[in-house]
């Protein structure tokens, strides 16, 4: 059998995930996330961007009904195949595409997601996984902005839209888009975390592209990360 190369496994709570690369485990977007998901009982999940599928998981072993998705083939085989992993096969779906694109017209409960947002220069738009995972767009919010302009067609009424957020994108600018998209919005947690290394790499592009004043002058080691919840009425 040819040698198809190192397996890192990732134990988070009750759930085990199996990557092929490190560039797939959990970030601490994820991680801060995971903490954080609204959730009710019977609700109905969608994970946007699922990566090896943590969200989806910690869903599916709550009991809940998901479907994740991602426009990475890779993500999504890496997530299906810790699916089966951790039993929940059943009640964890994946499939592949872009944003809402693959989701048909069904409605959620509850629609997570931890979407790439590092403002990335025009020269930086790299094709390759690693470059994907982080890859926000010029201002950070080509994918984030979509998913909340298009959320409040596939909630159910009273469902909520949860994510992430660097602080420096502006939390004015995301809860004003919520509203904007007709959803109530509210900071659901903050996080201290060490400032991204590849943000460290463009300091004054995010500076030129975020918010005034939010990235702080000089070499910041850490910065803000949000969760922030959009209540369809």
């Amino acid at each position: 059998m040819a040698d198809q190369g190192p397996v890192h496994f990732f134990l988070y709570r009750d759930c085990l995930l199996r990557v092929p690369t490190p560039d797939l485990l959990p970030k601490a977007g994820s991680l801060l996330l995971a903490t954080h998901l609204p959730l009710k009982a019977d609700d109905a999940v969608l994970e946007i961007g699922t990566g090896s599928g943590l969200i989806a998981l910690l869903a599916a072993r709550a009991g809940h009904q998901v479907l994740a998705t991602d426009v990475v083939p890779e993500c999504c085989a890496c997530a299906k195949a810790n699916a089966l992993l951790n039993g929940v096969a059943e009640r964890m779906e994946v499939r592949a595409g872009d944003l809402f694109e693959p989701i048909g017209d069904r409605a959620f409960d509850v629609i997570a997601t931890n979407p790439p947002q590092m403002p990335t220069p025009p020269d930086r738009d790299w094709g390759d996984l690693v470059s994907r995972a982080d890859n926000g767009g010029p201002d950070g919010w080509s994918a984030l902005g979509p998913i909340i302009d298009q959320a409040p067609q596939y909630l159910k009424p009273g469902g909520r839209l949860v994510f992430t957020l660097f602080a420096f994108l502006g939390a004015e600018r995301a809860l004003a888009s919520l509203q904007a998209a007709g959803l109530t919005g509210q900071i659901l947690a903050r996080e201290t975390q060490p400032f991204p290394r590849i943000g460290r790499e463009r300091l004054d592009y995010l500076r030129a592209v975020g918010a005034a004043g939010a990235v702080p002058a000089g070499h910041p080691a850490a910065c803000e990360r949000l969760v922030l919840c959009g209540t369809k009425n």
